[in-house]
Formats: C-alpha cells, structure tokens, sequence
C-alpha cells in the first residue's frame, strides 16, 4: 500500500518519464527527427515502422501536445485522483500497443509498453488513507 506523499511522487515520476517520452511527438519537425532516430534504431528489427502522412504526423503531434500538458498538470500538483485517471490512460495506451505489436509494428514498442504497464500498475495500486483528506478535489 502505498502513502499518499509516496503515491504523490510516484504521479510526479510518471509524469516526468511522459515528458521524455513524449515530447518529440508535439511538433511536425520533431517527430520528423525522432521518426527518422527511430527507424534507423530499429532497421533489421522484428515489425514495421512505416513512413507516415501528413494525416499519421498529425496524430501524432496530438498525442504528444496532449500528453505533455497532462503531464504538466501531474509535475505541477500530483494529486491521488489524478494517478487514478493517469492509471486507467496507461491501460488505455498499453491495450491500443499490444494490438498494433499484433498486427505488425515495429517491436520497439514493447519499450513503451512494459513502461505503460508498469506506471498503470504501481498507479492502480492502494493508497493508505494518512494524509489524504489533504487532496484537493475541486
């Protein structure tokens, strides 16, 4: 089980991996960089990482805009309750991944998979009530 001021911190970490994770995806230019980083990483690898589309890139720059000011939000004030929903995103985010290694991308998702589990794990877990009446639920 883990402390409130614990679990707060355990927030405050995911985020942070969010930001590295992500951060490249937030604009044309640098997913045009980290694409190319990527497949030429993964060149030989098991999968495919195709090239993408204007519509692909633009996804993708969604993702990442997004992810990074929830990801600012959780830096920012790591509330219990935003574990909770940041928890059941990660689910979200590792089901859509198991099912594009399923159908053939590239293996290097696996990475962010095990990453995606794991931060929805330890966010799913039980938080011991010390301290809690502390959080701010507007």
């Amino acid at each position: 089980m883990w402390t409130v001021s614990s679990y707060r911190r355990l927030v405050r970490v995911s985020a942070i991996y969010d930001v590295f994770a992500t951060a490249a995806f937030a604009t044309p230019w640098s997913f045009a960089w980290l694409h190319a980083q990527l497949a030429r990483l993964t060149a030989g690898w098991p999968g495919e990482l195709p090239p993408f589309a204007p519509a692909h890139v633009l996804m993708a720059n969604l993702l990442g805009s997004l992810v990074l000011v929830w990801a600012v939000i959780r830096i920012r004030d790591p509330q219990v309750q935003y574990g909770r929903y940041d928890a059941v995103a990660r689910f979200l985010f590792a089901a859509w991944q198991a099912y594009a290694l399923a159908h053939g991308v590239s293996a290097i998702l696996i990475g962010f998979l095990l990453f995606e589990l794991g931060f929805g794990l330890l966010q799913a877990w039980p938080v011991g009530s010390t301290g809690a009446r502390h959080e701010s639920h507007p």
